[in-house]
């Protein structure tokens, strides 16, 4: 095994403001830094991200001397075949699968994906000769499902999403909602059912009804699929939230920087998350979190946040409002996510990245 001159990347699908489509991007800017050269190869090239990557059909059949793989690791692809017929050294960096049965109800095709997704991770086992995660958590599966040399590196969160200044229109139009009393609960990332929108639903209208009835909760992300966000706007409706729910879609950068600046607190009910990165830009921009402890989260969040041990509708509401209506409780957990977001910045992530690649070369 040769130490590489080049190390290029492969991932099944690449798209703008997806963490870890902006992991990969950011990666590729630090392997080319660290003197690699670095591609990258994508089965789906998403608007915007043309002419920064390749069509996996471009990447050489054959490798010469000095050219390694690293597979971006998070759902079943045939990108995962084209990465292991390649010969030469192979990395994997593993962004967690999500279990089929959280989402086939609702997508039937992605469940069959994240089954395709794990058996892959487990047929790529003895052709990789080191992996990255995301997370403990995320390395824990890598080592049941085989891997034999890990590291944790946390994701690459993209500086321009935690540095990027709100949208003063953003701004402006959500503090005219505020300046008529409730609070406004946040939550970023997919409306995708393993993200439990719904849920996070029962326990806003639970808290409208129980401790503030002028309460407005935002969820803003790209939808995976429709039948599922077309189902949760009718929830919402059903359940007589009407327009204190805003359910965005995608937005700009500097929106989502206005929604960060203006939420009272970011709730998070996922049932999965291999990281979660939106957390950590919550901590970063002093926004209390209250999450349920499940997969990652417990990790994520740490001491800087409320961890709820399950997510029943009434003890999210309670937890909820405990932290805005008891004096200094806010401002301690504001303070409890700055240091913990310390330990996620990207200069730390990039870090451990380096390091994890200097290993892995040095093992070679």
């Amino acid at each position: 095994m040769s130490s590489p001159v080049r190390i290029d990347q492969v991932i099944p699908a690449i798209v703008e403001h997806d963490a870890v489509s902006n992991h990969t991007f950011e990666a590729q800017r630090l392997l080319r830094g660290m003197g690699f050269a670095s591609e990258i190869y994508a089965r789906i090239v998403g608007p915007g991200c043309e002419g920064r990557v390749h069509p996996i059909e471009e990447l050489p059949r054959r490798a010469e001397e000095g050219e390694w793989l690293l597979y971006q690791c998070s759902i079943g692809s045939p990108a995962a075949d084209v990465f292991a017929a390649r010969p030469g050294t192979k990395l994997l960096d593993y962004h967690n699968i999500t279990p089929a049965h959280l989402v086939e109800r609702w997508i039937p095709p992605l469940g069959d994906e994240t089954r395709l997704g794990r058996a892959q991770l487990a047929a790529l086992a003895p052709f990789v000769s080191f992996a990255l995660a995301d997370s403990a958590f995320n390395e824990s599966e890598l080592t049941t499902a085989g891997y034999a040399r890990t590291r944790v590196v946390p994701v690459l969160v993209e500086g321009g999403n935690i540095e990027a200044v709100p949208s003063p229109e953003a701004v402006s139009r959500l503090e005219r909602a505020k300046a008529e009393g409730g609070s406004d609960w946040l939550f970023v990332g997919q409306v995708a059912p393993h993200k439990a929108q719904h849920d996070l639903v029962k326990a806003f209208a639970a808290y409208r009804r129980a401790y503030d009835p002028r309460a407005r909760l935002h969820v803003v992300g790209r939808e995976m699929g429709s039948a599922y966000i077309d189902a949760l706007r009718r929830f919402v409706l059903d359940v007589g939230l009407g327009s204190s729910v805003e359910i965005t879609g995608s937005v700009p950068v500097g929106d989502l920087a206005a929604y960060f600046a203006t939420a009272d607190v970011f709730v998070c009910v996922s049932d999965h998350e291999g990281f979660c990165a939106p957390v950590v830009e919550a901590m970063h921009r002093e926004v209390p979190v209250v999450a349920y402890a499940t997969a990652a989260l417990p990790e994520t969040v740490g001491d800087g946040g409320v961890l709820l041990p399950e997510k029943s509708p009434a003890l999210v509401a309670a937890a909820v409002h405990g932290l805005l209506s008891v004096p200094g409780r806010r401002e301690a957990l504001v303070a409890a996510g700055a240091r913990q977001a310390a330990r996620y910045t990207l200069d730390a992530a990039r870090s451990a990245f380096r390091s994890a690649i200097e290993e892995a070369v040095a093992r070679a």
